[in-house]
């Protein structure tokens, strides 16, 4: 493998490329030339070098800019070959300048705000609903921020002198309600605008497009898709990239070469799997709008794996009797998981801002994978207990057929 830079290369692509196709081939453009096919690990954390004038040359351009050593790699907090393919491969889906990959999707988001607050940039607008954790970093001012909560109308007049970041998550976790990026983008000004793309992938929208200057994912999500890798990035442009590396390095914060590799693999599936699970949620969405168990369906526009719903019943008898369904935190797996936000995703959230920003008691947040939608609707039916008796009153919209709430 050539190891003589942390970056994977990619200068035998000429022409632009649809998603699917960069979903294959981005991160490993180089590898038939040096007669490979599947990509290496590289678990190296450190590299001999008999050359140590060069190496502080390459750690003084990095102390300085952040780039990316060119050269040999040096150290494993540095970079890592297999974790930069990873990297070019998600910058190029999301249509940025770069990309950098951490432990989790919690470490993104804290080196984000520590690259802002280290320019003296401490506070925060932000929109609710957000992850919880995101929601409980934020408000408990941990790494010394401060939040000011809005609505996306709001986000203008919310900015201030020391304003660092405004952060929204479309489709929200977990009513999966929408944000106009592009206008929320337009209210920011200079202000760096974070989206938080998990949910929707950049298989249904990619926010750099909108106005982002950040696109953040829980990579452990759908691009991963699995459930077996933790991981973290942020897609953004070669400038706030060099940053991030850098707190990345002082902090430890740094991504696996197995989880590295895990990932670009999982890209590779990206599209098919989003496709296939959004048209299963699609359906099962329809479903449990017309079920007289259900109270309301929250699906997005934009489509995706993932539903909301909220049931007249005990949302935690729910939980209990799913059988197919696996009752766990997480989302973007292939197998469909269910889990109650207010008592696990959201708990740390209080429970009146909880509330107030859509997430009920009887909230149940699921994502889809890629099983037959029958055998699911079996079991969630199943679940969801026996049905009302006509007229028993107990659905919304004049005890016809629940809400669907885009």
């Amino acid at each position: 493998m050539d190891t003589t830079s942390t970056r994977a290369h990619d200068d035998v692509r000429t022409a632009p490329r649809a998603l699917a196709t960069e979903a294959v081939h981005a991160g490993r453009d180089d590898l038939a030339r040096q007669g490979l096919h599947a990509p290496p690990i590289d678990l190296s954390t450190t590299y001999p070098s008999y050359d140590s004038r060069g190496e502080a040359a390459r750690i003084d351009a990095f102390a300085t800019t952040g780039a990316e050593p060119d050269g040999p790699p040096v150290y494993g907090r540095l970079g890592n070959p297999t974790v930069a393919r990873f990297e070019t491969a998600l910058a190029r889906l999301e249509g940025t300048e770069a990309a950098v990959a951490f432990a989790s999707g919690m470490a993104a988001l804290s080196a984000v705000l520590l690259v802002r607050g280290s320019m003296g940039l401490r506070h925060v607008v932000a929109v609710r609903p957000l992850y919880g954790c995101s929601d409980h970093l934020l408000t408990a001012g941990l790494l010394g921020s401060e939040v000011t909560w809005t609505d996306p109308a709001g986000v203008a007049g919310a900015l201030r002198p020391d304003t660092g970041l405004v952060l929204v998550e479309s489709p929200a976790n977990p009513t999966l309600a929408e944000v106009d990026l592009r206008a929320v983008a337009h209210a920011c000004g200079s202000v760096p605008l974070l989206v938080d793309n998990t949910f929707a992938t950049p298989v249904l929208q990619r926010p750099a497009e909108h106005g982002a200057r950040l696109v953040l994912h829980s990579a452990t999500k759908y691009l991963g898709g699995h459930g077996d890798v933790l991981a973290g990035v942020v897609a953004c442009d070669e400038e706030f990239a060099g940053r991030l590396r850098q707190v990345r390095f002082a902090t430890g914060g740094v991504l696996h070469p197995l989880a590295g590799y895990l990932l670009l693999r999982g890209l590779s599936t990206l599209p098919v799997r989003v496709r296939a699970a959004s048209a299963t949620a699609a359906e099962l969405a329809g479903r449990l709008a017309a079920d007289p168990r259900v109270a309301t369906v929250h699906y997005p526009r934009i489509g995706g794996a993932m539903v909301a719903f909220e049931v007249d019943g005990d949302p935690h008898e729910v939980i209990a009797a799913v059988r197919l369904i696996t009752p766990a935190v997480s989302l973007g797996s292939v197998d469909t998981l269910i889990q109650h936000p207010a008592s696990i995703s959201h708990r740390i959230v209080d429970a009146d801002d909880r509330r107030g920003a859509g997430v009920s008691d009887r909230l149940l947040r699921m994502s889809v994978g890629l099983e037959d939608v029958e055998d699911l609707w079996s079991d969630l039916d199943a679940a969801l207990g026996r049905r009302p008796r006509r007229g028993a009153g107990n659905c919304a919209n004049n005890h016809n057929e629940p809400a669907v709430a885009h």
